[in-house]
């Protein structure tokens, strides 16, 4: 009874010295930073030290409780430093960021609170329809994957990590096929390439109907596996396809795919949309293979 008492007390006392503006301020620019600082963590594989971070102290908390004096003298002197120890450890995140400010870039660092987003991703589209076309007529094989909700970061475990805009030319380079990261799978995210040579796991007890070859699988899993779209050019034929939900659609033009995507990407919270969409799904009848 004394403890109920004593936290509403406690609560009293907050809410007495509660200012409005300074304090919901403060609030929104830590939860801002800190959202920001998450972001930016996913964007490359230091988030996987935060999370081993993050372990070091919840582990620090059960010594704790448990009263262990040797593991928790330790613990703490590990976490008296945890300031020097962030420096070290995102050194090069922290000089990055300082370097997008010092050019005055800070507009695109911030890139999630745009209000042009939707812009970026059809800028996005657009570039990828196009590059599409040229590899269609050239012959050169590509996988693209748009992320939607479904993060794709197991794919980028080996991958290169990219943070570019997403353009034709830069499209092109990558997939041309002397090129050192034309294997694998590009991913693109908000609008901007994240990821090169990005290797999709393929499962060989997967029953695909589709006659095709090991891009198509490829884009095929990556559906399955996540709510992405995948879009392929086949080395062998040219042909444009896209998957969805562990659907193939093929022989689509590059104006098509245009149409397609963005139905899916930009019309995403559309959840009718979706079952409007029709698509011209073409099986291949011959017996040859594509890649």
């Amino acid at each position: 009874m004394e403890a109920i008492q004593t936290f509403f007390m406690k609560l009293k006392d907050v809410i007495l010295n509660f200012n409005v503006f300074p304090d919901i301020l403060d609030i929104l620019l830590v939860a801002v930073l800190i959202y920001a600082v998450i972001i930016q963590l996913r964007k490359t594989k230091s988030i996987q030290v935060l999370k081993g971070i993050l372990l070091f102290a919840l582990i620090y908390s059960l010594v704790t409780i448990l009263g262990m004096s040797a593991s928790s003298y330790l613990f703490s002197r590990l976490f008296n430093d945890v300031i020097i120890i962030f420096v070290i450890l995102f050194s090069n995140e922290i000089r990055q960021a300082l370097e997008r400010l010092g050019k005055g870039n800070l507009r695109r660092g911030l890139s999630l609170f745009r209000a042009d987003k939707e812009n970026a991703e059809l800028d996005a589209i657009n570039a990828v329809c196009r590059a599409c076309g040229a590899m269609s007529r050239n012959k050169v094989g590509s996988l693209i994957l748009f992320q939607r909700h479904t993060l794709l970061g197991d794919l980028t475990n080996q991958a290169v990590m990219i943070d570019a805009e997403t353009t034709f030319e830069m499209l092109c380079s990558i997939f041309y096929p002397k090129a050192p990261l034309h294997d694998g799978a590009v991913i693109i995210k908000d609008g901007r390439i994240i990821a090169a040579r990005c290797v999709v796991p393929m499962k060989n007890d997967r029953v695909i109907n589709e006659n095709v070859g090991t891009r198509h699988r490829a884009a095929l899993e990556a559906s399955l596996i996540s709510d992405c779209v995948a879009v392929v050019t086949s080395e062998e034929t040219g042909i444009i396809s896209m998957a969805v939900e562990g659907e193939l659609f093929r022989g689509l033009t590059d104006s098509e795919l245009r149409e397609q995507l963005s139905k899916y990407l930009l019309s995403e919270a559309d959840k009718n949309s979706r079952k409007k969409l029709q698509f011209r799904k073409i099986k291949e009848k011959e017996s040859d293979t594509d890649d």
